[in-house]
């Protein structure tokens, strides 16, 4: 029995899925990959499956390092991989801010965890060799963009060996990182899996109007009509998550709160108990929930759409996997017209409906209408485009709207900005409590 057919073995894994099937089947291992899967497909095992294939469990040095942009995702990662690893004697390490695992004190053969923690490691701190390493993983490429931690990574890389294998895995490959992939991938090979027959999902796509509500209000009328097993509910923001987690609390909804605001100990429990699947609510961010795989997500809410609009696809695709049916219901006002008009062009079948006296019913084919924008952001671009109408010079028009995207573009550097901010934060309070204690 070779290495595969022991993981599929220990895995419980009957037959791969599309993506596992694509990888391992490469004439070239060596070469660099681009794999671009949907959430759900498998990709985890898709990469561990030919990195425990490669790895020399007598060769003491870093062989594989996995990427990941967060330390849900890692810590997911690293407990998915233990069993296996342990079966091979192969030892795996965990490096994420807050949570260090290495086992036996040894020299980890691979090693999982985020791009600062990491470069922090090996670049800074010398502490770990990844420099040793045979193939480097970068796992959610389109998170880790997205999230500014592409700079990190780079930094890594850039101190690796020239021949390294490369293997980049993300549910899209947005054009932003094309100039990354053209830099450290030669002649990749790019995997892409759409839907399989035996994997595709039933899907009804609804779409409710938040009307005069506050969001929690809309999500509890929904909750009311519905009964899911596991519900999964998005939001844009952490603020957001937070503030829609602690409104469903005060009003009697026993919910997991997932986002990147709460601190590293509430989201290993809240991974914990998700995992338990002891509770039918979870409240979540995009980036927090990417890489939570439950089997029994009936139901999909989004308040609102998010910015990328493939992370609408994402979301919609945690439930109705493997042939069962899933609903996915997004609540909408008026600024998401657009991104629903753009759904629609991409062939998503969005049904129109309303809850009235507790049961959805559908509402007149029409063009929604757009409300009044009541975010901080848009009315100040508001006040900028409808300013005074005194007699102005030639191109008024055109340098107000060049303002407002300004706008528009510092504030989503800013929401950027905050998050690298706060795990550099983290990374320094982790240096000055290494010196104190060695100090000590």
């Amino acid at each position: 029995m070779n290495r595969i057919e022991e993981i599929m073995k220990i895995e419980g894994f009957k037959t791969l899925t599309p993506i596992q099937k694509a990888v391992l089947e490469r004439k070239n291992p060596k070469r660099d990959l681009i794999g671009i899967s949907t959430t759900g497909s498998g990709k985890s095992h898709a990469f561990f499956m030919p990195i425990f294939q490669m790895i020399d469990p007598e060769l003491d040095q870093v062989q594989a390092v996995i990427s990941v942009p967060t330390r849900e995702l890692a810590w997911q990662l690293y407990e998915r991989s233990r069993k296996i690893a342990n079966h091979f004697h192969i030892r795996t390490a965990l490096i994420t801010g807050g949570t260090e695992k290495k086992e036996g004190g040894l020299v980890p053969q691979i090693v999982i965890g985020t791009p600062g923690r990491m470069k922090d490691q090996f670049l800074e701190d010398k502490t770990l060799r990844l420099d040793t390493a045979k193939i480097m993983v970068i796992d959610e490429a389109d998170m880790t963009m997205e999230f500014g931690f592409l700079e990190d990574v780079d930094a890594i890389l850039s101190h690796m060996k020239d021949d390294v294998t490369v293997m980049v895995f993300s549910a899209t490959i947005p054009d932003l990182l094309q100039p990354f992939l053209k830099k450290y991938l030669t002649n990749p090979e790019i995997i892409r899996i759409g839907s399989d027959d035996d994997f595709a999902a039933d899907i009804r796509h609804v779409l409710i109007p938040q009307k005069h509500k506050t969001a929690a209000q809309r999500v509890e009328d929904i909750l009311s009509v519905i009964q899911p097993y596991v519900c999964l509910i998005f939001t844009n923001t952490n603020q957001e998550a937070a503030k829609l987690a602690k409104d469903l609390r005060d009003d009697g909804y026993d919910l997991i709160e997932l986002h990147g605001d709460l601190e590293a100990r509430e989201r290993t429990k809240a991974i914990r108990t998700i995992q338990s699947q002891k509770k039918s609510y979870i409240v979540a961010s995009d980036i927090a929930s990417r890489g939570i795989d439950l089997e029994g997500i009936t139901h999909v809410i989004s308040v609102g759409f998010p910015k990328e609009l493939a992370f609408y696809k994402h979301r919609a695709g945690r439930t109705g996997r493997a042939g069962r049916d899933g609903m996915a219901i997004a609540i909408y006002t008026g600024k998401d017209d657009k991104a629903i008009a753009s759904l629609k062009k991409q062939g998503i079948a969005f049904e129109e409906m309303d809850i009235k006296n507790g049961e959805f019913v559908p509402v007149k084919d029409r063009a929604l209408r757009p409300k009044k924008p009541n975010d901080e952001l848009n009315e100040k671009i508001a006040k900028i485009v409808h300013k005074s109408k005194k007699k102005v010079k030639p191109n008024y028009k055109k340098k107000r709207a060049e303002e407002a995207d300004r706008m528009r573009r510092r504030a989503k550097r800013q929401m950027i900005q905050n998050e690298i901010r706060l795990q550099k934060k983290e990374r320094a309070k982790a240096k000055q409590r290494a010196k104190r204690d060695a100090g000590e």
